[in-house]
């Protein structure tokens, strides 16, 4: 978490490590113990679909697996294999309070944005806020998927699952982005108000 112009290229790059390629990986190696038939879940998030501030190689992240899963859906689909991408909202988990450490230690005093470390650090804390215990997600998500030979391509499960897609795709683009801006402290927010 943190400013785009702050964080480091091997930041990104464990980032991308952990979201992306660690669980197609995964599935290259689970795949030849498949034979013919079974199930993917790559769990996303609604952070792959609806970019904040402060979260960009996150979101990036879990918006690339959301498209790996896409294809893996279509290219594993001959071999009776399902693909299911989980669309997790807030879920309860140690996630705010090592986006906040990761903040406190990449943030540098010079950032462009350190004016607004308390909004940056309550972006790394958003997902905690009405989160969805985990035990919650992972039984409904075992019961949808004993219900159903057929799963759809992706199952939202958790707090915000649904309503942060649909102000998505149903706000103009510069409405959200202005809502999101002024949750973040960057709507009415001038850079030079970091120079005091």
């Amino acid at each position: 978490m943190g400013p785009l112009l702050d964080i480091p290229n091997a930041e990104f790059v464990a980032q991308f490590q952990t979201n992306v390629f660690a669980p197609i990986d995964l599935v290259q190696q689970v795949i030849p113990f498949m034979g013919n038939g079974g199930l993917i879940l790559n769990v996303g998030s609604v952070s792959g679909i609806m970019s904040t501030p402060f979260a960009g190689p996150y979101c990036a992240s879990k918006a690339a697996l959301h498209a790996l899963s896409d294809a893996l859906r279509m290219e594993l689909a001959p071999f009776n294999i399902q693909v299911v991408m989980v669309r997790a909202g807030a879920i309860q988990s140690q996630f705010g309070q090592t986006a906040s450490r990761n903040v406190e230690r990449l943030l540098p005093s010079n950032s462009r944005y350190h004016s607004l470390t308390p909004q940056i650090q309550a972006r790394a804390q958003a997902s905690q806020i009405q989160a969805t215990p985990a035990a919650v997600l992972a039984q409904a998500l075992v019961r949808r998927i004993q219900r159903s030979k057929q799963l759809p391509a992706e199952i939202a499960i958790g707090n915000k699952s649904r309503t942060l897609p649909l102000l998505k795709r149903w706000l103009p683009t510069r409405i959200l982005d202005r809502i999101l801006m002024g949750k973040f402290g960057l709507a009415d927010w001038h850079p030079s108000q970091n120079q005091k």
